[in-house]
């Protein structure tokens, strides 16, 4: 009989007569009974009430009753931890039983029991069992070690453990070695700064050796292991390459998913040139097809990765397109996969093939699917030039089936092939106002609305068909009313004598009855334009368009080589990386594909401690990091005092020498007139006062639209980034805030865009910052004068001073902000550029700049490559001199020009750069030579951005 008898019983009395039996003398009396006892558990009864009866019966040779007995134990220890200690001499002895499986049992449940008490009492058993001679209790014993590090970390720490762990890489048994590697990236991931996988090339010959003998699961581990680890050549990339190609063949998807992660991403270091480059791209098609031959999750899950895969290397998969077409009892989950992946790999030698089957797919019943397919076919005319005409023939078959959704998703496409291929297609536009009544979508009726608009020359009725739109403009989507008004404007501009009653009647709609303030502005962005000068205006809204891209939808190229180190992971399957899913910072470090060969870029990360400085010892510049959540939950959120921004360049760090007496001993000699520095700090210049009107709710009237005195204008040199979302309404209960920095005249600013896309009014703001790298903090409260109306938006300019507490954040540059308001506080944090952070007083003395030079030692030297930036030594000079870095010198070595610049940061940390420029070459070599190397990294950064914007 099966022991499916066990979950049928349910009569009263039953905890009783189940204590009797526990205590029986007979052992199969026992045994029953502990089978009926974790019965009642399983299906949710409390039989907690027999924790000592059962805790007896571990007292016994017969490994079936010990497993159920331990089952048990692990389940109520955390409730009765008092008890559980009772078992602790039982799990001592058990460490050390004849039988290798009974030791094993007992070291599993032991990191299984998460109880504070008791863990102190399992060290000298687990150190026994990772020595042990059976390698079945060791690799148990590995798996342990990180169960106890989540409990209790410095007690794993204190003991040892971890060096024992690091040894066990080196064991005779592969699955020890697994086991060591997958317990050693469990505790990094949880601490990212430790180097606890400290792999070199002999470790990694190790884990290399240990693959080919390993379960399926080891060798998941194995390999993502080798995927963090950053070769030293190519030649050592593609001696592991050829090692790991063998795993592409393993029955277990998971395994080949990691193999492929391991590929895509030595792969970065191989050259094009090379045989071996063409051979391994060859082998990387036939396992990806198999993945594709599973059940339909593990189908969704591969097409997912190999998404990501044809975006990085499309001539993987070029020649294999015919497997991506679709099946009839696809789900649609894999079908629309299959569709992404078709286009992107779609071109000149196989596009007969895909639109004959997309068109295929625009007669199914799934209308999500006909849908997608419909686009497609959109997306391939825009893709593949020489497909266009077949591909319009194609949709205006479509359209002829009269069939809504088809014809709604066929004018949405081609829309977007009129941008893409102006005056060539414009033949059908007749066809597509026959359909004009069956529109019902806002995307369909803003597509025909904008082809109406654009193309009024040629359509004789254009006004009789904005105006039936007109009718019911209130009702529109906004996206429609957004279109209805330009396509208005651009008809009264081609034909101006018709037209005149239209454009005021929507442009009076658009100011005076609508609510949606974009809407607004734009209605008064054209009417002062046509009311002032009709000529420009007709320059702005009948300018020529940029042709559109062929591919919009692709993931950015920084985004896409973090995913590569992702794939096989839910990273892969989600495009986002883990930090966007993952609650908290635990497990999410920061990945990133090594240089391409033949890049002169730096191989150190960016976090590596520069050579000569001690990994442990940080500099005295700038605090540790404490526990940020912490201390952001625990902001006072009242305004901050109000008074005058404080200059940025008053350096509030006591009297650290940030120069380390070189530069101060130099300075104190007036070397060049320049004033001596005690070693007190550095005077403060004169703060510049902000303007009053900081908070001006938008589109409130022609008057502050055009009122250019409101708000801060930023100066020609410095360079400003776009505003970007830093809190989506999605995260903050409606509130939405986007901004971005300034600096100028001294002084930074947070300019700050709030939207309010809550159903309920918004007000009582404030803000605070964390303690940060450089000190910023908010240099007057958070001005809202009015409450944040649904749908309203209100910019901001907030002063910052550098005079706020100062802790180390990783990255440097990370701001944690809070922002309350009546609702709730809500939380979120920005990068910010460091150039807000240069001063104005950063240019050095020549004599002074060379003094600094030499005396910084070279290891504090790091070098960086800017691609792509074809200005000359001129240009670049007063580019970046808007930005306060300042050309000292420029030379001229065998035809190379090389300027020599200084700039300091708001803390008095001097940073020294030479830039090589050599004219003919778009990349130039960055050195950049500081007594807090740390900051290079973003320095750099800053340089990027100033000059590629």
């Amino acid at each position: 009989m099966t022991d499916s008898k066990y979950f049928t019983t349910t009569k009263k009395g039953e905890i009783f007569e189940l204590k009797a039996e526990l205590n029986s003398d007979k052992k199969e009396k026992k045994k029953e009974a502990v089978k009926k006892v974790i019965a009642s558990m399983t299906v949710g009864k409390d039989v907690s009430a027999l924790f000592p009866d059962v805790v007896n019966c571990m007292q016994t040779d017969n490994l079936e009753l010990k497993k159920l007995v331990y089952l048990y134990l692990m389940n109520y220890a955390k409730s009765q931890p008092d008890m559980a200690i009772m078992a602790v001499n039982t799990f001592v002895k058990d460490c050390e039983d004849p039988n290798p499986l009974i030791r094993a049992l007992a070291v599993r449940t032991m990191g299984c029991i998460r109880v504070d008490k008791i863990t102190e009492y399992l060290c000298e058993p687990l150190r026994k069992c990772l020595k042990d001679e059976d390698p079945y209790v060791r690799k148990t014993a590995a798996v342990c070690v990180a169960k106890l590090h989540d409990i209790n970390a410095q007690l794993v720490e204190d003991q040892g453990f971890l060096d024992t762990l690091k040894d066990l890489i080196s064991d005779s048994n592969p699955m020890v070695v697994a086991n060591a590697v997958a317990a050693l990236s469990e505790i990094a991931e949880s601490h990212p700064s430790s180097n606890l996988l400290d792999l070199n090339p002999q470790s990694i010959n190790k884990l290399l050796t240990a693959l080919n003998e390993c379960t399926e699961w080891g060798q998941i581990f194995i390999l993502d292991c080798l995927a963090n680890y950053m070769p030293k050549d190519d030649r050592e990339a593609q001696s592991i390459c050829e090692r790991v190609t063998p795993r592409l063949s393993h029955a277990n998807s998971a395994v080949v998913l990691s193999a492929v992660k391991v590929l895509m991403k030595f792969m970065e270091m191989l050259s094009k040139d090379l045989d071996y480059y063409g051979t391994l791209l060859k082998k990387l098609a036939p396992p990806l097809v198999t993945l594709l031959s599973a059940e339909p999750e593990l189908q969704y899950v591969a097409l997912r990765n190999i998404n990501l895969i044809v975006q990085k290397r499309p001539e993987i998969l070029k020649h294999e397109m015919k497997v991506f077409f679709v099946k009839y009892n696809d789900p649609i989950y894999v079908k629309l996969e299959k569709l992404d992946i078709m286009i992107r790999l779609a071109s000149q030698a196989n596009i007969a093939q895909v639109l004959a089957e997309l068109k295929e797919y625009a007669t199914e019943v799934d209308v999500d699917f006909v849908r997608k397919a419909v686009r497609a076919i959109g997306r391939c005319a825009i893709k593949v030039e020489q497909s266009a005409e077949r591909c319009v023939s194609t949709l205006l078959d479509l359209i002829q089936t009269k069939v809504n959704y088809v014809v709604q998703e066929a004018i949405v496409v081609i829309k977007d092939i009129f941008r893409k291929y102006p005056n060539k297609y414009e033949s059908v536009i007749a066809t597509l106002c026959e359909n004009l009544d069956s529109l019902d979508e806002p995307e369909a009726r803003a597509a025909m609305i904008w082809i109406v608009g654009e193309y009024a020359e040629r359509i004789d009725n254009a006004d009789e068909l904005l105006e039936s739109f007109l009718e019911g403009f209130h009702d529109e989507s906004t996206q429609v009313q957004l279109q209805l008004l330009t396509a208005i404007v651009k008809l009264f501009l081609k034909k101006p004598t018709e037209t005149q009653e239209l454009v005021q009647q929507v442009l009076s709609l658009a100011t005076q009855d609508s609510d949606n303030p974009d809407l607004r502005d734009r209605g008064y962005i054209y009417w002062r334009l046509l009311s002032t000068d009709p000529v420009a205006a007709k320059e702005v809204v009948l300018a020529e368009k940029p042709l559109i891209s062929e591919e919009t939808d692709l993931i950015e190229p920084t985004l896409l080589d973090e995913l590569i180190c992702y794939i096989g992971t839910l990273a892969s399957v989600y495009h986002k990386p883990p930090s966007a899913f993952v609650e908290g910072s635990r497990g999410v470090v920061h990945k990133s594909l090594p240089p391409r060969t033949g890049s002169s870029e730096s191989t150190e990360s960016p976090d590596a401690a520069p050579p000569g400085v001690q990994a442990g010892e940080q500099p005295a510049v700038i605090p540790a990091q404490g526990d940020l959540l912490g201390d952001l939950l625990n902001l006072d959120l009242g305004p901050p005092v109000s008074g005058p921004p404080i200059a940025t360049s008053a350096v509030q760090m006591g009297a650290v020498d940030l120069l380390g007496g070189g530069l101060d001993s130099l300075l104190r000699s007036d070397v060049g007139g320049s004033p001596a520095i005690g070693g007190g700090g550095f005077t403060p210049v004169p703060s510049t006062t902000m303007p009053t009107n900081l908070g001006a709710p938008l589109g409130s009237g022609l008057g502050d639209l055009f009122d250019l005195t409101g708000g801060v204008g930023a100066l020609p040199g410095s360079y400003v980034a776009p505003k970007a979302v830093w809190l989506p309404a999605m995260k903050a209960k409606g509130l939405e805030i986007s901004g971005t920095f300034t600096r100028q005249v001294g002084s930074i600013s947070m300019e700050l865009v709030l939207t309010n896309k809550a159903l309920q009014v918004m007000s009582d703001f404030a803000i605070q910052f964390n303690r940060n790298s450089f000190g910023l903090a908010p240099a007057a409260p958070l001005q809202v004068h009015a409450p944040l109306t649904p749908n309203q938006s209100v910019e901001i300019s907030l002063p910052l001073n550098t005079v706020g507490s100062v802790m180390k954040m990783d990255p440097l540059n990370n701001l944690q902000v809070a922002v309350k308001n009546n609702i709730d506080v809500f939380y979120f944090s920005t990068l910010y550029p460091l150039h807000i952070l240069f001063v104005e007083d950063g240019k050095m003395e020549r004599q002074m700049f060379l003094a600094t030079w030499k005396d910084i030692p070279n290891e504090n030297e790091a070098q960086f490559q800017i691609k792509d930036c074809s200005l000359n030594a001129d240009a670049i000079s007063s580019k970046l001199q808007g930005s306060n870095i300042f050309t000292i010198a420029k030379r001229n070595v065998e035809g190379q020009d090389m300027l020599y610049q200084s700039l300091k940061l708001t803390n008095g940390i001097w940073v020294l750069a030479e830039l090589r420029i050599q004219p003919s070459n778009p990349s130039f070599t960055l050195s950049l030579k500081c007594r807090a190397p740390e900051v290079s990294q973003y320095i750099y950064q800053a340089y990027e951005t100033i000059l590629k914007n």
